[in-house]
Formats: C-alpha cells, structure tokens, sequence
C-alpha cells in the first residue's frame, strides 16, 4: 500500500473512459472535453484516454496532444489487469454509459481512485424532451434513462454538470446531494477590446449561418424545423439571403435539403468554424429540444454574430435576463425576429455586445478554475470520508458491482464461445 501511494505522488494521473474519441472540431462535447484534459494537464496529470469506439478521422491527434491512447473493449476482463496496472489517480467516466459499463471494474481493482462523471448534458432531460416534441406529450422525466444516469451519478465521488439549470433540477426535484455535483460550464477565455476591433462589422458581413453535428438528434431536428417551417418565410423577406448548414456526419435526408436556388446551402464540416461565423451576420439555432449548454451560441458570441434561438437553445446561457438577438418558439417569431436582426444594425450592434458581456461574465474559465481544482484536491485528500457521506452510492456500487458484474461475465463467456465457435 505503501508503494502504492508513493506511486501516485509521483506521477498524478487520469484515465478518461469515452464513450467516443474527443472530436472537439465537429461537436460541443469533443470541445468540452479537450477544455477538462487541459484542465489536468495544466495541474500536471498524466492524461491517458481510453474507449472502445472505432477510430474517427475526425479525433485529436493524441501523440501531439501528448495523450496516451488505448483501445479497450466491452465486456472483456483485459480491462481489469490494465487499469489496476495503471491505478490511475482519477478515474473519469464521460457520460454515463461508460460509468455503466466499466465503473464496476475500476470499483473493483482500483477502490482508491476518483470516480468522476462528465455528464456532458443530461441524457435524459434531453431524451424526455425530444419524446415529448415527436409526440406532442407533457414533458416525463421520471424515466428508465433517469433512473440509470442518477445512479450513475450517485456511483461517483463527484459529477461535473455543465448547466446551472441541470444542477437546480438534481437538486430540487431529484434530491441529489449537492455534495455529488460540481457546476463546470464551458470554459473559456476573455474577449478583449482588441479582439472585438478586429472582427468583421455589420456591413461586412452576409447571410444565415446554422451549425452543429448531424449526429446530434436536436441539431438534425433544428435543421428540419429551419428548411420546413422557417427558412421559407425568411426568404421571402429576404430573397437574396442565404443560410449555410455546416456539420459533420450529415446523412442523405439532411444532404437532400441543399438547394441553390432556395437559398438553402448544405455543407459539411466546418473547416474552421471562427472563420464562417465572423463572416455570417446571423446565427440560427431554433433547437426544440436537447440539454446542457450549446457550443455553436458560445462560437456564435465569440465571434460576435447574434443569435435566434429558443428558450430551451439557450438555457444556462442567460446572464441578467438578457440574450444575444432573439429567443423565440414558433417558426412566425423565429423568422421575424432573424429577419430584425439581419435588416436593424443598431438591434444587432446591441446583441452582439450582450454576446461579449455572456462570455466575459458567465463563462470565463478563469471564474471556475480555482474552484474545480480545490473539489478535486479534497475530494482526493478526503475519499475515504466522501465515500461515507455518500452511502446510497456505496449501496448502488455494491449491488452494481454484483449484478453488472456478473452479467459482464456472462457475456465475456458466451462471446468466447461465439468466437471458438467461429473458428
């Protein structure tokens, strides 16, 4: 126990479990994690990231990175010698799929490492809002997703929620310690004085922009909405405007809505998403459902392009009641208020600054560092008594680490058998 202790003194280190390689040019998420690896490493963390997805074209260059790589798989025992090999001194899971299916393993060989979840947003805010829009229902949280990610949440020494919003509702309506819940927004850098002179000015600038990856359901459905419903009445206001899509992984129903002559311009990935902001004069984000913080309205207000979305597009994102452009819900307003935008430069002048003020006040990294980095350090320094005024968690580890567990054995078997078979 001894060496073990000298080890981790030595060399600090976080074994990340994703769900996906980080692709911080092509979503929110893959941004939001690479911000929590710099995090680390800044405190001199050895970073070694591990998951059981296929390799993306689109991921980080780790060896750049300086970030240790390792492909593991489901259900498979060879992650219990590798990570208590390791005996990492953090451990953090990101989303809480991955906390499912690994989190009994690390429980179980590495009972002195901290548990962290990254909830991203929460899955299933976001899941019981897509159902309640696709079939016209009252909104359900209590759900099977909910029971899963809170006991997720409850499995760990400390969850990261990224919206203030999220924390108020595990707090007040689920009853969630907030011992459990550090709130860790986005976090970004000042905008300076000279940083706004240089941007393009209203009159530099032309057309719509939307943004946001494909594979998302809330940035395919805002897609839709937009095509459907609101871009027509846009244009007929503004014939010569065009709106340009940009997101990765865009599937044939969403390439088949390019259309040149509508105005309608479907692209793929932006290459450089600073660039096609600044350009653009307004961003649309009409997004009727999803949860947790929006990484397209952080990029649209750092570049200082004002922003049409929804009520729910903004959420966690409001700094004194006040927005960057419009916040609206049905296609009439949304189209207005983007056609006000796009004509008015003193209504836009003014949204653009109010995006400037968001960033500076409500996400500047330099508010939350401290505090992040204090939990950590005493969660470390106090695991044992953490772990104690959490004890529902230590009741769900233990029957977890029996149920989960032996379901994943079962399945390691039948697989082996599967393969034997094959042979």
């Amino acid at each position: 126990m001894k060496e073990h202790s000298t080890h981790i003194t030595k060399k600090k280190s976080i074994f990340i479990i994703g769900s996906v390689w980080p692709e911080p040019n092509s979503s929110a998420a893959g941004w939001r994690m690479m911000q929590l690896i710099n995090v680390f490493k800044n405190q001199e963390y050895e970073i070694i990231f591990a998951s059981a997805a296929s390799d993306s074209l689109n991921s980080i260059d780790f060896e750049k990175e300086s970030i240790k790589k390792i492909n593991i798989e489901l259900n498979n025992s060879n992650f219990d010698a590798l990570i208590k090999n390791m005996s990492p001194t953090i451990v953090m899971f990101d989303r809480y799929i991955t906390e499912e299916q690994y989190g009994w393993r690390v429980t179980e060989n590495c009972p002195d490492s901290l548990k962290i979840l990254d909830t991203e947003d929460l899955h299933f805010l976001r899941k019981a809002r897509e159902h309640a829009v696709k079939n016209s229902s009252e909104l359900n949280l209590y759900t099977d997703v909910a029971k899963r990610e809170i006991a997720s949440i409850l499995r760990c020494d400390v969850s990261l929620i990224i919206s203030e919003y999220e924390i108020e509702l595990l707090k007040n309506i689920f009853n969630i310690s907030s011992e459990l819940l550090h709130y860790l927004p986005f976090l970004e850098n000042e905008i300076t004085h000279s940083e706004i002179n240089v941007l393009p000015k209203y009159s530099e600038r032309k057309n719509f922009i939307s943004i946001g990856n494909f594979l998302h359901n809330p940035n395919k459905d805002s897609v839709e909405f937009l095509k459907n419903e609101i871009w027509p009445l846009i244009r007929k206001k503004l014939p010569d405007a065009e709106l340009h899509v940009f997101g990765a992984y865009a599937m044939e129903s969403i390439l088949a809505m390019n259309n040149k002559n509508e105005g309608f311009i479907i692209k793929s990935k932006a290459d450089d998403a600073n660039f096609e902001m600044q350009n653009a004069r307004v961003c649309l984000a009409p997004l009727r459902f999803g949860a947790g913080l929006k990484g397209k309205l952080i990029t649209a207000m750092q570049n200082g392009t004002p922003t049409v979305t929804t009520n729910i597009g903004a959420e966690g994102m409001i700094e004194n009641n006040e927005w960057c452009g419009f916040l609206v819900n049905n296609a009439t307003e949304i189209a207005n208020a983007a056609i006000e935008l796009y004509n008015n430069e003193n209504t836009w002048s003014t949204a653009q600054k109010t995006g400037f003020a968001i960033i500076n006040k409500k996400f500047n990294k330099e508010k939350y560092l401290s505090s992040f980095i204090s939990k950590i350090n005493y969660c470390l320094a106090n695991l044992e008594e953490t772990r104690r005024r959490n004890f529902l968690g230590t009741i769900l580890n233990y029957h977890s680490m029996q149920s989960t567990k032996y379901m994943a054995k079962w399945i390691e078997e039948k697989n082996k058998k599967l393969k034997v078979s094959a042979d």
